[in-house]
């Protein structure tokens, strides 16, 4: 263990400048930024059919976003929502084409940081980005659902026991720690099945740690030095996309990182044996 943290560092390093992360992480914003307001169409457009508001999916992006951006955001959505009532299926089409365009800069950002190429044919590459694309919406789906259904059960779990308010605190606490827990799921399954290269999926949680905890943190991080210190509203209206842009950059230097650590930790453990 000790050797594997040891060497890791200063291989990360190195790996940082060689594998031009910094230059993957830009276009990795690019991509999300594309993929963004088509993802949040799609899923204002599924409101009718679950329980739960257009509110309750901004107020997802909001727990991480920084303060800057969701003014930006809510009021695109809400002047696109009302101008369209129609949207499901153009949500669904430029939500597969742009988040896949994501998942294939991903997907060649993992590639990299495990020395290899990409083999597969364009359709299995491509067939493979759009399911990792619906296994992502259906996933923040049911992030939106836990709180909902969520409270029901502890409701349920409380009156059936005779358990006490402070059982209730203690299960609100927890089934808020849902959505850190659904994302290190994401992040284990893409960091599993997007390189070129057969792994195991234990082989990905190194990164998949890393990355939850890195990005919820620097998420969180960003938005008090945003909300506290940064001044974009300076910038007018175009402050809240650099703030954006920004996130997203950051974001995908966390998610490049935590594939460049399972490479350099496969590489290490196969030294080992």
């Amino acid at each position: 263990m000790g050797r594997t943290f040891s060497a890791l560092i200063p291989n990360l390093w190195r790996r940082v400048e060689e594998d031009d992360v910094f230059g993957l992480a830009a276009q990795l914003a690019y991509f999300f930024l594309l993929s963004l307001f088509p993802l949040l169409i799609f899923l204002v457009s599924l409101v009718p059919f679950l329980p739960i508001t257009q509110q309750d999916i901004l107020n997802v992006v909001r727990d991480f976003a920084p303060g800057e951006t969701m003014k930006l955001i809510e009021t695109n959505i809400n002047e696109i929502t009302q101008r369209n009532g129609t949207l499901l299926s153009f949500g669904i089409i430029a939500t597969i084409w742009s988040a896949s365009n994501g998942i294939n800069a991903v997907v060649k950002a993992f590639n990299k940081a495990y020395d290899v190429k990409e083999t597969r044919h364009f359709i299995i590459a491509r067939g493979m980005a759009i399911l990792l694309t619906f296994a992502m919406i259906f996933v923040f789906v049911l992030a939106l659902l836990l709180p909902v259904f969520g409270r029901q059960i502890g409701l349920f779990i409380s009156s059936e026991f005779g358990l006490s308010g402070q059982f209730l605190a203690i299960w609100n606490m927890v089934r808020w720690l849902g959505s850190p827990f659904i994302l290190f799921v994401v992040f284990t399954g893409l960091y599993w099945i997007a390189p070129n290269k057969k792994l195991t999926c234990i082989s990905a949680v190194p990164g998949a740690i890393f990355a939850t905890v890195g990005w919820v943190l620097s998420s969180l991080a960003f938005s008090y030095y945003v909300s506290s210190f940064g001044n974009f509203s300076a910038y007018g209206s175009i402050g809240a996309i650099i703030v954006l842009m920004i996130w997203f950059y950051i974001s995908g230097i966390i998610i490049i990182l935590g594939g460049e650590i399972n490479a350099i930790n496969s590489k290490i453990n196969k030294e080992d044996c």
